[in-house]
């Protein structure tokens, strides 16, 4: 086991505040805010980050110079003092990359939907959000597509990603209130998520992994357990066992970006079919099974189960998903090797 431990954010003050809307300047109208008395004490940008977890701490402080918030009806300061009950007045504005995203056709795969959540199986091979080389044909682009009122809330709702050979649960947020209740849940490690991960090699016996995940300090594209990394917590257990590799349940304390992927590596057990963190076999008697690897073309991970609380109910909802055909079928194939052998 790895261990490194951090000072988790306390998020339960907020879990009860109401969440303000996130405006463009084609629509801007003002939002009035009152400080309470727990911030008392902070800097305005440290007390408005902490009440507005949708919104960046840069974000914010960028309004702040631009005299888009006020205290009393004065322009405030970043580094302002705070001691509750401060009337705020806030004139929101996003800055153009979020709203240049365009509606596209794409078909998704909806398990839930009502008026407050979105909840999708996503298919490997679709990417989350727009980024440098995917402007278009991604989740956030079928989102304001499927649902008008989505190009009104910051990323489409999203609030969680899976990497774009990853296949399984996203849920995405549909009001501005919802949105926020899913970041404070997210924050507070009370979402649970749980994937299934073909590992090469046998894995021993059930346990966890709890090392801290940064960006990787010479290859940027790829992220490692670094000291001052983000605190990032993987439990596995095990559900079955082939030759040379291990089917492995994995749940998620934290979310970080290749999280799964980068402790299994750690611990000699990278996923199958993983082109960034060894996802290759090493020596295994059985050509077939070499072969059956070798043809995997992704990481072999599904986010198959995803638990929350509801926004607008208060009530614990949780959604299942099946293997996709292409892991389902790897499955198959070295289930009847084992057989066959056995």
């Amino acid at each position: 086991m790895i261990d490194s431990t951090k000072n988790k954010k306390d998020a339960a003050y907020y879990s009860s505040k109401p969440a303000l809307p996130v405006l463009t300047e084609a629509n801007e109208s003002p939002i009035n805010l009152t400080i309470p008395y727990s911030c008392a004490g902070m800097r305005l940008d440290q007390a408005l980050a902490q009440l507005l977890p949708n919104w960046s701490r840069s974000r914010l402080q960028t309004w702040i110079i631009e005299k888009r918030i006020t205290i009393h009806e004065e322009a405030g300061t970043p580094k302002q003092k705070v001691w509750g009950n401060e009337q705020i007045l806030i004139r929101p504005c996003l800055h153009v990359s979020e709203t240049k995203h365009k509606a596209e056709a794409i078909k998704l795969d909806i398990i839930f939907e009502d008026e407050q959540l979105i909840a999708i199986n996503k298919p490997a091979g679709l990417v989350v959000h727009p980024g440098n080389g995917n402007w278009h044909g991604t989740l956030l682009n079928a989102l304001l597509h499927h649902a008008e009122q989505l190009n009104h809330i910051p990323r489409a709702g999203i609030v969680h990603r899976l990497d774009k050979e990853t296949s399984g649960l996203l849920v995405v947020a549909k009001t501005i209130e919802s949105q926020t209740s899913l970041v404070r849940q997210l924050q507070s490690h009370s979402v649970k998520r749980e994937y299934l991960a073909l590992v090469f090699g046998e894995v021993q016996a059930d346990g966890d992994v709890n090392a801290p995940i940064g960006r990787h300090p010479t290859q940027r594209t790829k992220m490692a357990i670094i000291e001052n990394g983000k605190k990032a917590r993987t439990y596995y257990k095990i559900l079955d066992q082939f030759e040379g590799c291990t089917l492995l349940q994995c749940n998620l304390e934290t979310g970080r970006t290749h999280q799964i992927r980068v402790h299994m590596h750690t611990i000699g057990h990278p996923l199958v079919g993983d082109p960034i963190y060894s996802g290759r076999p090493k020596k295994i008697k059985n050509h077939e099974i070499t072969q059956l690897f070798m043809g995997f073309p992704r990481q072999a991970l599904h986010a198959q189960r995803l638990a929350l609380t509801h926004p607008k109910t208060q009530q614990p909802i949780q959604w299942e998903t099946k293997l996709p055909e292409d892991m389902e079928a790897l499955l198959l194939a070295l289930r009847q090797i084992s057989f066959q052998e056995g």
